[in-house]
């Protein structure tokens, strides 16, 4: 029996993105849309075959697989499939089966390209490629959401001037907004409290009503950042309520805007450069998170914002030698001295602890060997004391197996190439990531050509490299969702880094191996594999489109972290993303578990 077209209107008008096109727009569109019933365990279409359309359940479920047979989603009702395929060329990139009786509407495809030509909304949820990002970091352009702080003080109408200074003080701001639920009545400032509670005698049990500023002037999310200048210079205020019509949803005070153009990656290289010890550069590298923060809300990318904040890694670990070299003496003999994991990526975020390790010439004692573990733990003291914790592993130049002989070295990388253990598996994985930092370049030019090579050639390493790099998994459940952490601190969330970005690191790190590929940064290693054919055309499109998702959502998320007063981490709760965010944020993941199960299959050139 034909759906009924009421239901249908109701249907349509609560899926997004259909609920954001005008009424008639929706209407023509539903229109185009035929009813397909499928009886259970019937293939819908699989892989390579020409797809219908966009395809949209009404009810029922259908399984999606990839090319290996892996199941990707188990969808329901109001769920779509086929996008990907249909933005490309037309053919299934998956497999889609039926697991009980469903209706499905289908919405054929050169209707589908015309919506999303047409409609952005339709654009903006369908096409999974992350669009390019404004780059604002001029203040007088910024729009004041990437000013903002997210989560304003506030209090209700019946709270006093004194509970309202206290929590002003224990959150260290120096403005308190009163609202009623969400709908904002007065905003109440030091200022106000100091003048006319202490100034005017009021009682501390005086209704903060009594001294706020009632109905402020507001300005929206979209506002830019000339228009909240302006305002106070204009009205001499130096707090400005961000509102949605009458919903509270941000601050920006005089201090946000100092502190967006108060620092560059520059100055703080300039600074550190010139630091004399340590406890200096300490206080230097504590406005990096800050740094973060203006780097994001300026719409950098986020493999621009981790190369500047790499490059403050960087310098503190050359200052230090510099520094360590004035306090013991010019070095006995040549040396160089490498970062790993995320410094040798030049991928490190606001949460980062260091991974290092020494080369020797092969001509250093064994009486000069005290030199450079003294060296060693100048740098690595001077760097904990810069906020690089020292690495949980003791993956670092202060650990003597990682302070070496160039020949000894070649031995480890030989060792670990031909009995690829799970030790060695692990090792080879944190070493392959190796970037000189400072001292003699030439002590690892031929080392990492030799190791590339035979490690390429040894089939039984690669194998085992792939099998460990296939350990770390995206987060996706089986019902459309995220598997979130179970239990502890992080309950119900999800690790960007673990469980989002790691795996990316894993596959760019075992196509560069295939490749005998030189770049260490997992975009330029993706980029690298696409141009030398290691990955396909179209599976390296996606990755990268995935893995700038995943990363950007980082970040930003760390950011939001920063600017709330947290310190940053890795763990997104799905709740706090609107269901467009979740929904790209998964069809990321789902394109990391496809490539990774062709890679598993011995076909790492799938895609």
């Amino acid at each position: 029996m034909p759906l009924d077209r009421t239901a249908l209107d109701r249907f349509f008008a609560a899926l997004h993105p259909y609920d954001a096109l005008e009424p008639g727009t929706r209407a023509a569109l539903i229109a185009a849309f035929r009813e397909q019933a499928v009886p259970a365990h019937q293939p819908v279409y699989t892989l390579g075959d020409p797809l219908d359309g966009l395809y949209l359940i009404h009810s029922g479920r259908v399984e999606v697989r990839d090319g290996n047979g892996a199941q990707l989603s188990l969808l329901g009702p109001r769920n779509s499939f086929g996008e990907r395929g249909l933005m490309r060329d037309g053919i299934a990139v998956t497999s889609a089966r039926t697991t009980e009786d469903t209706v499905l509407l289908v919405l054929p495809r050169p209707a589908f390209l015309t919506l999303v030509e047409r409609e952005p909304a339709a654009a903006r949820f369908f096409d999974r490629q992350r669009p390019a990002r404004a780059q604002r970091s001029d203040l007088l352009t910024s729009r004041v959401e990437t000013l903002m702080a997210r989560d304003p003080l506030t209090c209700a109408p019946n709270a006093t001037v004194q509970a309202a200074a206290q929590a002003m003080s224990a959150r260290h701001v120096s403005s308190i907004c009163v609202t009623d639920g969400d709908r904002l009545k007065g905003i109440a400032t030091i200022r106000d409290i100091s003048g006319k509670v202490v100034g005017g005698g009021l009682p501390y049990d005086t209704p903060v009503t009594q001294v706020m500023s009632a109905a402020p002037i507001t300005l929206p999310p979209s506002a830019i950042g000339s228009d909240v200048l302006h305002m106070m210079m204009e009205r001499r205020i130096g707090h400005v309520p961000i509102c949605e019509g009458t919903r509270l949803v941000g601050m920006v005070t005089q201090t946000d805007l100092t502190r967006f153009q108060a620092t560059t990656s520059a100055e703080l290289v300039s600074e550190i450069a010139q630091a004399p010890d340590a406890a200096a550069m300490a206080r230097v590298t504590a406005r990096i998170p800050r740094l973060l923060v203006q780097l994001v809300a300026g719409g950098a990318r986020h493999e621009v914002v981790t190369r500047l904040i790499t490059d403050i890694s960087d310098t503190c670990t050359r200052r230090l030698l510099t520094l360590g070299e004035e306090a013991l003496g010019p070095a006995p003999v040549p040396y160089l001295w490498l970062a790993c994991g995320s410094q040798g990526r030049q991928e490190q975020t606001g949460v980062s602890d260091q991974d290092n390790c020494l080369i020797l010439d092969d001509a250093v004692t064994d009486d000069q060997r005290g030199w450079f573990a003294q060296l060693a733990d100048f740098v690595c003291t001077g760097l904990d004391t810069c906020g690089y914790v020292f690495c949980p592993g003791e993956m670092m130049a202060t650990n003597p197996r990682w302070c070496q002989p160039l020949e000894t070295w070649r031995g480890y990388f030989r060792s670990w190439i031909a009995r690829p253990s799970p030790e060695a598996q692990m090792l080879a994985s944190v070493m392959f990531d190796l970037r000189p930092i400072g001292g003699t370049l030439t002590l690892f030019d031929a080392l990492r050509e030799e190791t590339l090579a035979a490690a390429a050639k040894n089939s039984i390493f690669v194998a085992h490299m792939v099998s460990n790099g296939l350990k770390h998994q995206p987060p996706l459940g089986l019902w459309r969702g995220f598997a979130t952490i179970r239990s502890g601190e992080h309950r119900n969330s999800i690790d960007l880094k673990l469980n989002g970005v790691v795996p990316v690191l894993d596959l760019a790190r075992i196509y560069a191996l295939q490749g005998q590929l030189t770049p260490v940064n997992t975009r330029a290693r993706l980029e690298a594999a696409t141009a030398a054919g290691v990955l396909s055309a179209t599976g390296g499109r996606d990755l990268l489109d995935a893995y700038d998702l995943i990363a950007e959502t980082r970040l930003e998320h760390q950011a939001r972290r920063i600017k709330s007063g947290a310190r940053p981490d890795n763990y997104l709760m799905p709740a706090d993303l609107s269901d467009f965010e979740r929904s790209h944020l998964r069809d990321a993941f789902v394109v990391i578990k496809s490539l990774q199960s062709a890679l598993g299959h011995g076909k790492g050139m799938l895609g």
